[in-house]
């Protein structure tokens, strides 16, 4: 009983869309978090003066300061882009698999 469950699972449709999309997304943001991460290393590493300006004359923060706080952030913006998109697409795409199988 169980294996054939898995079975039409697994030849459903909708089940190769959902992984696939699923997938896809995953590594988009992935990708852009590293890429948003180690282009601050990067920064760090290879231009400093940059990050050491002040924000304005007399200022005690330096540009650094805001863009490290963007970094976390957008760690954050991401996680909730991609939860919104899982409540919404996804979880209607594994629903629509569990009604057809069930």
């Amino acid at each position: 009983m169980q294996q054939d469950l898995v079975h039409a699972i697994k030849s459903n449709p909708k089940y190769h869309e959902l992984v696939s999309k699923r997938k896809t997304f995953a590594w988009i943001l992935a990708i852009l978090m590293l890429v948003i991460y180690y282009g601050f290393i990067l920064i760090v590493a290879f231009n400093k003066a940059f990050l050491s300006q002040q924000l304005w004359t007399g200022s005690i923060t330096t540009v650094g300061i805001p863009i490290g706080l963007g970094v976390i952030i957008s760690a954050f913006v991401l996680t909730g882009i991609y939860v919104f998109r899982a409540n919404s697409e996804f979880d209607r795409l594994t629903r629509e698999i569990k009604e057809e199988v069930l």
